[in-house]
């Protein structure tokens, strides 16, 4: 499969967001895109991996081996990632996780793939970046009360307030600016080589593929979900789950 799928609709690479599609809807017009197209090729490995995972447990044996061995692996590494951040809030939280790390890591490396990674799009990172923004209030509102929220944000003295603030509303925007960069800055380098160089790109960009995709994507993967567990551990505080 060549690099260029959906990357572009024309005939050379590029790294920008394209309509597939439109319809119409309340008599305005939207667009399914290019972002919409691979983060659904995305989510169908998920799901088609988490059905086949599923028959699979219903024949488990004793002694793990081929598939069955690979699952286990995932779900114990995963477990344990979780369980070593966020400690007994962890039974709470690590099927989110878990669905994160998977999400973002396919999408990061589906440049592999020809696809353009769903999160070099910021709508994408974003809205990732405000589920953990939601989460992270709930659990400060639910486990330190509104009075605890209220004293957090006057600390260390009343005056630092509206810095809190300014603080925790920037939670989601960090999060999220900083997948999106990284992913769509490898995006786009890899999209100018294959179009400057043509014919002469054979081979060789497999290494940085290797950089681009799979090391830096596993990187930001890791980096956004434990912030995301750093911050929810410390919304819910020593409260019970």
């Amino acid at each position: 499969m060549g690099y260029g799928t959906l990357l572009s609709q024309g005939a050379d690479v590029d790294f920008m967001i394209h309509g597939v599609f439109s319809y119409q809807l309340f008599g305005q017009t939207l667009w399914i895109t290019t972002t919409h197209v691979c983060a659904l090729i995305v989510m169908l490995i998920i799901i088609g991996f988490c059905i086949a995972a599923n028959r699979m447990l219903k024949h488990a044996t004793e002694v793990p081996s081929g598939f069955q061995n690979v699952v286990e692996l995932l779900v114990e590494k995963l477990d344990g990632m979780v369980s070593g951040v966020m400690g007994k809030q962890a039974v709470r939280f690590r099927n989110y996780i878990g669905t994160l790390f998977f999400f973002i890591f396919l999408s990061n490396i589906s440049g592999l793939f020809g696809l353009r990674p769903p999160t070099a799009d910021y709508g994408v990172t974003f809205a990732l970046a405000l589920m953990t923004f939601t989460l992270i209030r709930f659990n400060e509102l639910k486990y330190q009360k509104l009075s605890g929220v209220l004293k957090g944000l006057c600390d260390p003295w009343p005056i630092w307030a509206p810095i809190n603030i300014i603080g925790n509303l920037a939670v989601p925007i960090s999060l999220s600016l900083r997948l999106f960069a990284n992913i769509l800055s490898g995006t786009a380098i890899m999209a100018l080589i294959y179009t400057l160089l043509g014919k002469i790109a054979l081979i060789w960009p497999a290494a940085l593929h290797v950089y681009f995709d799979i090391f830096s994507g596993a990187i930001q993967t890791y980096v956004f979900c434990m912030l995301t567990m750093t911050y929810i551990a410390d919304a819910c505080g020593d409260g019970e789950p």
